[in-house]
Order: structure tokens, then sequence, then C-alpha cells
């Protein structure tokens, strides 16, 4: 095929360059000029950024950030309750079965960029995200407490702490991807070309959409009806490392919960935790 028919290019470049204008947009007008070039992996890819990344897929390397691990701790004391107390945590403060999933100090970023874009607008600074499996990790991490005779410490939740200026980043990165494909697009394209080819289309996506996965590996993107001379599927092969494994916080000698009160009515109550080996 070479009739340079493929339509869709230049609203595609208004879109990415336009930056008061929703990644959204851009990402759909990718979706239409892949179609045009039936170009399944270049659809495949817009289509996961646009409607987001199911569990079980893999992530490509920009939707990993660096995230804060966190507990809150509800506190019952004699004569006290203390609700709410948020605690930073290392990765090898988690359960076992958290460590063997590779859970650690980087988030998966898998929602769609609609949500990320709502998340970004709302004005907030960081936003928590659980982990898959975080009901059973934290039940786990309340019965050793309790264990080790600290029958007052239940732990309630287990979360991300993810700056929304990383989620940002994520959104600029697409961006960025996309326009990088249009400038290969249009590089391709001699002079008088109106509308480029499947095979310029082609060459662009894997010069400028060559996604890798978080430990360096090539990540493609699997799409059933891709182009016939390409292989039709594509799979990836990506292991997150496991953290290393120093000797959790519940596991230690003594673990020590101490809570601050003030007398007067009008201070508030602030709860603080001492590890000790």
């Amino acid at each position: 095929m070479t009739t340079p028919d493929i339509r869709g290019l230049e609203q595609l470049e208004r879109a990415v360059l336009d930056d008061t204008a929703s990644l959204a947009t851009a990402l759909r007008r990718c979706i239409m000029l892949a179609g045009y070039a039936h170009h399944g992996e270049l659809r495949a890819w817009a289509l996961k950024e646009l409607e987001g990344y199911a569990a079980a897929d893999e992530l490509p390397s920009y939707r990993k950030v660096p995230a804060a691990l966190e507990v809150v701790v509800d506190l019952y004391m004699p004569g006290q309750i203390i609700r709410g107390n948020t605690q930073r945590i290392s990765p090898g403060q988690l359960p076992q079965p958290a460590r063997d999933r590779g859970i650690g100090e980087s988030a998966p970023i898998r929602q769609g960029v609609r949500e990320l874009e709502a998340v970004v607008t709302r004005g907030d600074t960081v936003v928590r995200l659980s982990p898959p499996g975080s009901a059973e990790y934290v039940l786990l991490m309340t019965q050793e407490q309790h264990q080790l005779g600290n029958e007052g410490s239940h732990i309630t939740s287990l979360h991300w702490d993810v700056s929304v200026a990383s989620i940002e980043g994520v959104l600029d990165h697409i961006r960025t991807r996309l326009t990088q494909f249009v400038a290969e697009v249009r590089a391709a394209m001699p002079a008088g070309q109106q509308n480029p080819n499947p095979d310029q289309i082609d060459s662009a996506a894997q010069q400028a959409l060559n996604i890798t996965g978080g430990d360096g590996s090539t990540f493609n993107i699997t799409a059933s009806n891709a182009k016939a001379d390409r292989g039709g599927t594509a799979s990836a092969n990506i292991n997150e490392p496991t953290p290393a494994t120093p000797q959790p916080w519940w596991h230690r000698s003594s673990v020590i919960w101490t809570a601050i009160g003030a007398v007067a009515a009008t201070a508030s109550v602030i709860a603080t935790v001492v590890l000790t080996k």
C-alpha cells in the first residue's frame, strides 16, 4: 500500500501542541490515524493510555512513579482513642507476601488520562493509592501487632503517597511521545507530500513509541489485529525486582507505641511510634 491518503496527521498535530486541550483529544486523534494506517500496536497503545491499563497489563516505565509507603493506625488506649495516625514505612516493613509481590516505593499509575487530568485539576498536592492486596496486608500487620501484645493497635490502611507532580509528569510524558511521533512522521514525508503513508506511520511509531518497561526491557503492546507483516501480536516480559528484606518492624524485639495527649480541650493529640531493636 503506497497511496499517501492517511488523513488526520494535521488534526493530531494541532491537538498535541495545544497545551490547553485535553490529552484525551490527542489520543483519540491518534487512534483514528492508526486505524487509517491499519497499525494495530499504535492504536492499542493510544487506547490503553486513554482508557487505562488493566491490573493484568504490564506498564511502561513512565507510568511507575516514586511514592512513599504509609500506614494509618488507630490506637485504642485506656481512656483514650487515637484515630488516623499516619506513619511512613519502608518496603522491608511490609508483610512477606507484599514483598514477594514486589510492592515497594514505586506506584503503578494505571488510570486513563481523563481521570489523571481530573486529579491534577483538583488542586491537591498528593493522592493516596492502595496497592493490590492491601486489605490482606493490613490484616496481617494488625495480627502481628496483637501477637506482640499491642492489642490496642489496629492498622486500617496501607497506601502509596503519590505526588500530583508525578502524575503531571506522566501526562507530560505521553504528550511528548505523541509530539515526537508527529515529528518523526513529518521528517519522513518528502516536500510536497500532504498526507503520510502506512510505511511512514510505521517507522515513526517505532522511533517515537518504542516503550520500555520498568527494568529497561522492551515493552510491546499486544494488538491482535496488527498488520500482518508486523507479526500481529507482541508480548512483554517485565519482572519488577523484589525489594530487599530487612527485619520487619513487627518482628523486632520490641515495638513501643507512645501516645502523647494534651490536657487542654483545644489541644490536638499526637501519636508517635518509636521503633527499637
